[in-house]
């Protein structure tokens, strides 16, 4: 009895041993991947968007598999950098663990299609390659950037161009879109009531004092003043919104807000170009939402920047972990906050954002400690962010300046605050949802820093 025992507890250790050991199905295009590209990765991965290449169909993805393999197992895609230990974020696109397994595996084993009877609907994206579907579209101004200016400066412009709204409109999302990406450092967008010495598509800027390599002009005072042309400017509430590479849209549904555009507004562009040795004339568009009924409560951007005089930004040669002077702003107003975009130029190495409540407690909320030039995400909180009143928010930033750092034009020289790539700056933006009749300027003051009010 005791050996028929035995022989009958190894075969059951030896079927466990068997089950245990046997080999996962192995992951199909159509089954297994699909569904992964779809929720992460077919944003950017589709004709007209800013990734070379497609997935929405095997025979597209297909050539690509090893490479996919490598990048997410890297995590270089898909681009996502917030410290997950600091909120969470709707639209996180990051993938979990399992998924980066799932995509691994698949490529090992050939990238194998699967039964088509296995994939899941394609997922119906909005027409002529926008994010959104949007119910109004303002075409932009044109602008044409030469291939070679001297010393690779273009100057920032201003550009006031007509909305077409004639009557008060809720918008709930807003989308600006470039139509040459590879040369639009950013696009931002201002909003003024019009008045009738306006002229349209006549671009303004102000020349900056500059070297012979073409930098900015530092001084105690700024670089060269930092003047902005007020007679573009001067009636708006300060950016609304911004595109730079990896950010196009703004969402305000998801927090159910909007924004008021007024009957008879302009809308102010502030471009910016970087030249790549080609000509070519951009004409940006930008899309809106419209509210069917009026929002619950009022969407505000809001942003800041750190000193910019040479006395407290000046980042020196080959200094791997310089750290810039904060910015801070206090709450004037109970808000709720929502969106976090952090902007450096290509010497910036992470971006922190701290409240300190009115308690004294202090709370860590958003940390990009890999920030990346080359996708400048927008960041939006899953659950809002209470703020009462008399809150502070104090933002610090920390660059390399040194060899190490692959994207740094010249390691060896002392890098100050400017409006060109080469060049730095430490502009915090963010969002905030408040109650219907709470101005912008109602919201917050600048403690530490400056407005972003344009430039």
């Amino acid at each position: 009895m005791r050996k028929r025992i035995t022989v009958a507890g190894s075969l059951s250790l030896g079927l466990l041993g068997a089950i245990h050991a046997a080999p996962a199905a192995t992951p199909t295009f159509n089954k297994d991947v699909l569904p992964i590209l779809q929720k992460n990765c077919q944003s950017c991965h589709r004709p007209g968007q800013v990734a070379p290449m497609s997935f929405l169909t095997y025979d597209a993805t297909r050539p690509w598999a090893k490479a996919m393999k490598v990048a997410v197992l890297t995590k270089k895609m898909p681009p996502w950098f917030a410290d997950p230990r600091y909120s969470h974020f709707s639209n996180d696109r990051s993938l979990a663990q399992r998924d980066i397994d799932t995509i691994a595996a698949w490529a090992d084993a050939g990238a194998p299609e699967g039964n088509a009877k296995d994939a899941p609907s394609p997922t119906q994206w909005p027409a002529d390659n926008w994010e959104i579907q949007p119910d109004l579209v303002v075409n932009g101004p044109e602008t044409f950037v030469p291939a070679q200016p001297k010393n690779n400066v273009i100057e920032w412009n201003y550009i006031i161009v007509p909305s077409g709204i004639t009557e008060d409109t809720w918008v709930t999302s807003m989308e600006i879109r470039p139509s040459e990406p590879s040369v639009t450092h950013h696009i931002c967008v201002m909003f003024k009531q019009h008045t009738p010495d306006v002229v349209y598509n006549k671009p303004v800027w102000y020349a900056r004092e500059r070297d012979d390599t073409g930098t900015a002009v530092a001084s105690a005072a700024g670089v060269n003043g930092r003047g902005i042309p007020e007679s573009v400017t001067a009636g708006t509430n300060g950016i609304e919104g911004c595109y730079v590479p990896g950010q196009y849209t703004q969402d305000y549904r998801v927090h159910h807000a909007a924004k008021l555009i007024k009957a008879g507004t302009d809308i102010v562009f502030q471009v910016h170009y970087t030249p790549n040795g080609k000509d070519v004339t951009d004409r940006p568009r930008i899309g809106f939402t419209i509210a069917k009924a009026p929002p619950e409560r009022i969407y505000i951007s809001l942003g800041m920047s750190a000193p910019s005089d040479a006395n407290h930004f000046a980042i020196p040669p080959n200094e791997p972990n310089w750290e810039s002077p904060p910015a801070e702003a206090e709450f004037l107003q109970d808000a709720e906050l929502v969106w976090f975009f952090p902007h450096m130029h290509v010497r910036g190495k992470e971006m922190t954002y701290k409240l300190i409540y009115p308690d004294g407690r202090e709370e860590k909320v958003f940390s990009v400690p890999r920030y990346d030039f080359n996708w400048q995400l927008g960041y939006d909180l899953a659950q809002p962010i209470k703020i009462p009143k008399g809150t502070r928010l104090l933002v610090t930033a920390h660059y390399d300046n040194s060899v190490n750092n692959k994207f740094n034009p010249d390691p060896n020289r002392t890098v100050y605050y400017g409006d060109m790539t080469w060049e730095e700056m430490m502009f915090p933006f963010y969002s905030v949802v408040v109650e219907k009749g709470i101005s912008r300027g109602q919201v917050v003051k600048v403690v530490s820093g400056r407005r972003a009010n344009g430039a």
